[in-house]
């Protein structure tokens, strides 16, 4: 058996916390996550960022977006990913589904970003399954018959396949070659992402499989489910479920075209918002034997804390050459108090980028109830979930949450 724990990293892409059964969706079905949750432990209280490219940059970094934000989908190529950190630490690593962080722009769009970022091959990776590694015009499909390189060679007869298949398909003969060493497995999914397409266990799958429709986001989510089975089945077949956590988080809230029912509540999505609808996501950790079992944790969570939480389940500490965000969430995983956090803090600016200029920047900080924007405006988000009605005049509660989160704000700055 592996000396350090194995890690499996899963993000899906645009799922809101209200998709999942465990969190009281009433719209999906997703049994395999929900087991997940109910033999480990499950945050009411994780924050991604609105959009999916932020939230991961923070999340490969351990850092807030103001320290290493360069453009959308570009990454700087002197950064170092989780995936260095991890191989430097004695993992080996793979990547497999979604990159999006070379060369966003078309060539007519601020093309002064074309040819920019970082490589898949040099993310720090021993291995890569990837769609959209190129430039943005040449990323093809990403589900029915998808444009897939892995390791540097683009995947021929792909017609008729299903890119998370093949994602999944090649994480889990990744752990089979690995199985005898620690290993660090990162799953950027492309589901449940538009364009909204037929999946193989669609009826029309044989007919239209390039169909689209909102009305196939809930086979989008049902089909995530089936393939994140897969590879819990894997760890099973390989008995190596109590050596290996498994992570799993949305990278931002659902899309907006999509309203689902949960706990008796209809909830539309909210990508792209810096509401709860597109920050508030589902993390689930599973780890047999060691996590505790069906713990719902009210503790807050960000993404930069995935590196250190990473490190101190491998036994090492971060490297003191750089700057870190982050705070380990690993005690709370195993049913220990921990230190919780007392706030998170966000800075989100999609800009520059194609398809952005509707954005601009947002900086805030939270805890469980208040939220204060760099702009002054305060919300009781629990009141108050949507933002609609910021306090004037809360009176001491609030003028407490005012000093509690502006020094957060006003010290996060280069």
């Amino acid at each position: 058996m592996a000396s350090k724990p194995n890690i499996i990293l899963i993000l899906a892409d645009d799922l809101g916390y209200e998709c999942l059964g465990c969190y009281g969706s009433q719209t999906y079905k997703t049994p395999n996550l929900d087991r997940l949750a109910e033999t480990g432990v499950r945050f009411d209280h994780a924050y991604s960022l609105p959009l999916c490219t932020p939230t991961r940059l923070q999340m490969m970094t351990g850092k807030y977006n103001f320290r290493n934000w360069r453009a959308f989908g570009v990454i700087d190529p002197d950064e170092k990913t989780f995936g260095h950190y991890m191989s430097d630490i004695g993992y080996k690593t793979c990547i497999s589904g979604k990159w999006q962080m070379y060369s966003y722009n078309p060539p007519d769009y601020e093309p002064e970003w074309r040819g920019k970022g970082q490589r898949a091959e040099d993310a720090g990776f021993d291995e890569y399954c990837l769609w959209h590694t190129e430039h943005t015009e040449d990323k093809g499909s990403r589900y029915a018959d998808p444009v897939i390189q892995q390791n540097s060679t683009y995947l021929t007869h792909t017609e008729g396949k299903y890119g998370p298949d093949i994602y999944t398909d090649y994480i889990n003969d990744f752990i089979e070659r690995n199985k005898d060493e620690p290993f660090f497995v990162y799953y950027p999914m492309a589901l449940t992402h538009g364009p909204f397409q037929p999946t193989p266990n669609s009826e029309i799958w044989s007919q239209n499989r390039h169909d689209n429709g909102v009305q196939y986001f809930k086979d989008m989510v049902e089909y995530m489910d089936v393939v994140i089975g897969r590879i819990v089945d894997k760890l099973d077949e390989l008995n190596l479920r109590e050596n290996t956590l498994i992570l799993f988080l949305g990278d931002n809230g659902s899309p907006r075209q999509v309203t689902s029912r949960c706990n008796g509540q209809g909830i539309q999505g909210g990508k792209g918002l810096s509401t709860d609808a597109g920050t508030l996501v589902p993390l689930i950790a599973n780890w047999t034997g060691t996590a505790a079992e069906g713990i719902a944790c009210d503790d807050l969570v960000d993404c930069s804390d995935f590196l250190p939480s990473m490190f101190e389940l491998a036994g090492e500490s971060l490297p003191k050459d750089d700057i870190f965000d982050g705070q380990s969430f690993l005690p709370q995983i195993k049913g220990e108090a921990g230190t919780p956090r007392e706030w998170i803090f966000a800075h989100h600016d999609p800009l520059p980028g194609h398809g952005k200029d509707a954005y601009t920047l947002q900086r805030w900080a939270q805890d469980k109830r208040w939220k204060l924007y760099e702009t002054g405006e305060l919300f009781d988000v629990q009141a108050d979930v949507l933002e609609q009605n910021p306090i004037t005049d809360g009176g001491p509660e609030a003028e407490a949450a005012r000093q509690k989160l502006q020094p957060v704000i006003d010290r996060m700055h280069v």
